[in-house]
């Protein structure tokens, strides 16, 4: 059975062109193309798993997550960060991660979003 590639996997296969963040072996870190707020996150793993809990390794996933956050809070200047997984929107498991910023009209900046996420990602994790 020849079943469709997600959205996600495009963007991992780089068939479709996504601002992307951060990517290792496991996971893959881009700007939400309908975005909420600025800066507005997905954190997605690299293989399909139908939901959040399915992920492994999970641990690595939720630390993942947690930097994205960490990042977003720093390049933002907020402290409140929002994180939801919703799940039926693409059938691939990922984080919803962004900024509790309301919508001033440069939520859509994504290459100027995308360079302060990236800078503020290496300043503050470097080895990654």
């Amino acid at each position: 059975m020849n079943e469709e590639k997600t959205v996600f996997q495009k963007i991992i296969d780089r068939e479709l062109t996504a601002y992307i963040l951060y990517e290792d072996e496991n996971f893959i870190v881009f700007l939400d193309a309908f975005p909420v707020s600025k800066g507005h996150t997905l954190v997605v793993p690299k293989k399909v798993y139908p939901w959040v809990w399915d992920v492994e390794p999970y641990a690595e996933y939720m630390e993942l997550a947690r930097k994205v956050a960490r990042v977003q809070q720093k390049a933002f200047n907020t402290e409140m960060i929002v994180m939801s997984v919703v799940g039926d929107e693409v059938p691939h498991a990922h984080i919803h991660i962004r900024p509790a910023l309301p919508k001033d009209g440069t939520e859509k900046e994504f290459e100027k979003i995308a360079d302060l996420l990236r800078d503020t990602f290496e300043n503050l994790y470097p080895t990654h």
